[in-house]
């Protein structure tokens, strides 16, 4: 015969246990129901936030398109104003080679071709092209001397460092004028003593020179000034004068 109180003290037992275990598998469910739905509000968290995501890229993307488009549109009206101010160049310097036309034709009707045009081009060349500061300068000078017999006057005297720059001025220049200044280079030698031993350098000037007397004065060593195309006034023979030969 089985002892009763054993009997019903086990089975207490096993339901105990099985009470405890009904128990702890009910909170084993309720902390996986609430890490599930934890992981759910966080998953759809996590959505939400990609979506708000996307939409500022797709914002970001449209701004830049706008952007783009507003720097193509500023690409060419730079291009345009580009356009418009080369346009404006053009048409400036058209107009300063008119007015340069006209202010030597008038210059040269009033005898003041030296004074007007020559006279200030001469320190710009010198510098350009020489790479010497004027230091000293006269226009139209007359000298004489009694004791020679010789008389003569020179539209410009330009003096730098050991080098004296003798400019003449013709307002219709040809090859009888270019003679004439090769001689009048010998006077200014015996007028002028104080400049014998320094560098002479000859500068014959005008509006305008054809081609052939700028081949002829370069084959005589003498520099020619004037316009180029109407622009501004530049020697047009710099290449062709041999230095040594002064």
């Amino acid at each position: 015969m089985y002892d009763e109180p054993l009997i019903e003290e086990r089975v207490d037992s096993l339901e105990n246990i099985l009470g405890e275990f009904i128990i702890q598998t009910k909170a084993s469910f309720k902390r996986t129901d609430a890490s599930l739905n934890r992981l759910s509000r966080e998953m759809r968290e996590f959505k939400d936030e990609m979506s708000d995501f996307k939409n500022e890229m797709s914002d970001f993307k449209n701004e830049m398109s706008d952007f783009k488009g507003e720097m193509s549109d500023f690409k060419n009206e730079m291009s345009d104003f580009k356009g418009e101010m080369s346009d404006f160049k053009d048409e400036m310097r058209q107009d300063r080679k008119a007015m340069n036309k006209q202010w030597g034709k008038l210059a040269n009707k009033m005898g003041s071709l030296v004074e007007d045009i020559v006279a200030p081009a001469v320190r710009p060349v010198v510098r350009r092209y020489f790479g010497q500061d004027i230091e000293c300068f006269s226009v139209r000078v007359r000298k004489s001397d009694k004791a020679l017999d010789l008389k003569g006057e020179f539209d410009v005297i330009a003096v730098s460092g050991d080098t004296v720059f003798l400019v003449e001025t013709k307002s219709s220049p040809d090859e009888g004028y270019l003679h004439q200044f090769v001689k009048k280079m010998e006077k200014f030698g015996k007028l002028f003593p104080e400049y014998r031993d320094m560098r002479l350098v000859p500068i014959f000037a005008s509006l305008r020179f054809d081609e052939k007397l700028v081949r002829l004065a370069g084959e005589k060593n003498i520099y020619v000034l004037a316009y180029r195309e109407w622009d501004y006034m530049d020697i047009l023979n710099f290449d062709d004068v041999d230095p040594g030969a002064m």
